[in-house]
């Protein structure tokens, strides 16, 4: 098993920027591709990145795509997102989750990730 938490979410002004990272246990973290979701009140819950286990692969979202930074540290079981120039549509709360991807995949669904966090809110104030 892996367990997941986040940290780094807040409150922020439009263009602003937040740093949110998810801290691993359990399990050997590299044998995990990581990815980050996000659901806003009313709405699905989404992918907006995804990392391989070595991190030589990524995706983002279209709506996020030169905004957003998905790294991990298998050093440290860690993986982060570096989020830019933040729009009031990026609010919602930001949730990590690891999936048994091997190789160069990464997950882009939900049901490709079997452990979760509890999620970070990100509130962005126009």
């Amino acid at each position: 098993q892996v367990q997941l938490v986040e940290s780094g979410g807040g409150l922020v002004q439009a263009g602003g920027s937040l740093r949110l990272s998810c801290a691993a246990s359990g399990d050997t973290f590299s044998r995990y591709g990581m990815g980050w979701f996000r659901q806003s009140p009313g709405k699905e819950r989404d992918i907006v990145a995804a990392i391989n286990w070595r991190g030589a692969n990524t995706y983002y979202a279209d709506s996020v795509k030169g905004r957003f930074t998905i790294s991990r540290d298998n050093a440290k079981n860690t993986v982060n997102l570096q989020i830019n120039s933040l729009k009031p549509e990026d609010t919602a709360v930001y949730y990590c989750a690891a999936a048994r991807t091997v190789g160069w995949a990464v997950g882009l669904v939900e049901s490709e990730y079997e452990y979760w966090g509890q999620g970070t809110q990100v509130t962005v104030s126009s």
